[in-house]
This record gives structure tokens, C-alpha cells and sequence, in this order.
């Protein structure tokens, strides 16, 4: 089991990803869970701030809502950031996380508290992190990519109140477990990162 942690736009889909294939094993991007629960919530003209309407939303998540190419825009992952900050949501997500864990051959899970809450007992625990302003960046990037027009200042302010709200929410607050290895991203690109994190992986399976 490897835990992928670490802010928006730091690397930790893609790293997920690449180390799932190199390992042969599965991978969930948590973040999707609760993206799926907003956007139920948008889609229902819910607000992401009712802990109530979240929480059944949450529980209502199916694989066929992961699949949906609207998780991606901008106001559900926004409107995912608040629906997350919900200790209810995140107990109705613990348990299909947890057990899309447990399965054969194992698997490598990417969010904001795979580490510290999802999987503490990951046999390896990767934080990813890099600057407000190169997660900014690459957000834009990636945006104008799939066609969608940003402002960079815009772009800028929601990284860090997304920061913000991961960070200070009392369940499940976006930090690095303890016994975490940190890459800072800031300066490499993602074969670099890879690189880094394939010898983090290989150092902690040599020594279990």
C-alpha cells in the first residue's frame, strides 16, 4: 500500500499513476470521491456547505459517478474543497476507501489524508508539496489545456483558499503523517519526481 499526500497541484495524481503501473498496482484518486459528492450536491442545486445534504451525497457515491468528465471543472473541485472540510462526508467515504485498500495486490491511494487518516499503516508514505505559486501555474496550465480561460490571479487566490480550508478544517486536516518522506516538487518535473519517489518506494520494500 503506498500513500500519495500533498496540496492541489503539487503531483500527486500523475505520481500516483506512474507508480501504480510500475508496481501493478491499483490506483484511486480519493480527491474523486468527494468531487462526485459535489457535484450531486450542484447538480441537485444543493449547498456544499449543508453538512446534512453533503453527507448523504457522499453516501450515495457510485463507481459510475467517478467516471463523469465534470469532476474535473473548476467549481466542482472548489465546491469539493468545502464538501471535504465535513467530518460526516468524510466518515461515509472512510470505509470505501479503505477497503478499495485492502484489496489484492494492493494499491496506491493519492489525497489530502491517505497517510495520516485513510491508510496510517501505508508500508509507504510520500508527501508531495511545492510552492503556492508554481501549483498556480501548472493549475492554469492545465486548465487552458482541456480549453477553459482563467485569470492567473484568479487561479492564484483559489489555490490558496483551497490551502486554506485543507489545511484548518478540524477533520482530517491536510498534513504530513510522521513517518512521511517529503519531495518538494517546486523545481522538478514529474520524471524527476518519479525517479525520486521509485527510490523512496524501493528503500522501504528492501527494508520490510
Amino acid at each position: 500500500m503506498i500513500a500519495v499526500d500533498g496540496p492541489a497541484a503539487a503531483g500527486k495524481g500523475t505520481l500516483a499513476r506512474r507508480l501504480a503501473e510500475r508496481y501493478g498496482l491499483r490506483h484511486l484518486d480519493t480527491g474523486l470521491l468527494y468531487r462526485a459528492a459535489a457535484l450531486r450536491l450542484l447538480r441537485a442545486g444543493s449547498d456544499p456547505a449543508q453538512a446534512a445534504a453533503a453527507a448523504a451525497a457522499a453516501a450515495g457515491v457510485t463507481d459510475d459517478d467517478l467516471a463523469d468528465p465534470a469532476l474535473r471543472d473548476e467549481d466542482v473541485g472548489q465546491a469539493a474543497s468545502v464538501v471535504a472540510a465535513h467530518g460526516a462526508v468524510r466518515e461515509a467515504l472512510l470505509g470505501l476507501q479503505r477497503a478499495f485498500a485492502a484489496r489484492a495486490p494492493g494499491a496506491v491511494l493519492d489525497g489530502r489524508d491517505i497517510g495520516t487518516v485513510v491508510c496510517p499503516d501505508a508500508r509507504v508514505k510520500l508527501y508531495l508539496e511545492a510552492s503556492t505559486e508554481v501549483r498556480a501555474a501548472r493549475r492554469l496550465c492545465e486548465l487552458r489545456s482541456r480549453g477553459v480561460e482563467s485569470i492567473d490571479s484568479r487561479v492564484l487566490d483559489e489555490i490558496m483558499a483551497r490551502d486554506a480550508r485543507d489545511r484548518r478544517r478540524s477533520a482530517a486536516p491536510l498534513k504530513p503523517a510522521a513517518d512521511a518522506c517529503s519531495i518538494d516538487t517546486s523545481a522538478l518535473d514529474a520524471d524527476e519526481v518519479f525517479e525520486r519517489a521509485v527510490a523512496i518506494v524501493d528503500s522501504r520494500l528492501s527494508s520490510a
